[in-house]
């Protein structure tokens, strides 16, 4: 008997505004392929926009935005509305990187599903982007 395998989960990782480091993100991409992810890397310098129509466009199951930048408080909100009005706010948005800790609750506040600081295991963010995949509806 043959048993119908579940498609890879289908994340896309982005570097948004003018931050430049990136060797972050490509270690948790290069993490998140050896677990079974389809990772599609957009790259350094996007802009909120950029971020929402290309995993509209990927019809990826999660977006990751990684940020050192100290941005967070003017790009997310900016992402996030670019999901609503392009009318794919189901996609999780996860971020990675630095936060301050004052600006976690109000990120999560505003629909992002999860936060990884940068000293996050990689086994633990492929576990959680199981969670946050199966507890969403647009998939499947």
């Amino acid at each position: 008997m043959i048993v119908a395998q579940e498609p890879p989960i289908r994340i896309m990782l982005a570097k948004l505004g003018l931050d430049g480091h990136d060797r972050g993100v490509k270690v948790v991409a290069l993490g998140l392929k050896d677990h079974g992810f389809e990772v599609i890397y957009l790259g350094l310098h996007q802009t909120p926009e950029q971020a929402a129509r290309a995993a509209m466009e990927e019809g990826v199951d999660v977006l990751g935005v990684s940020i050192l930048s100290g941005a967070h408080e003017t790009l997310v909100p900016r992402l996030m509305e670019q999901l609503r009005l392009q009318g794919t706010p189901e996609i999780p948005v996860v971020i990675g990187g630095f936060i301050p800790d004052d600006d976690l609750q109000p990120l999560l506040d505003m629909g992002v599903a999860r936060i990884f600081l940068g000293d996050t295991p990689i086994s633990e963010i492929a576990s959680a982007l199981h969670e946050i995949v199966a507890a969403t509806s647009h998939r499947g």
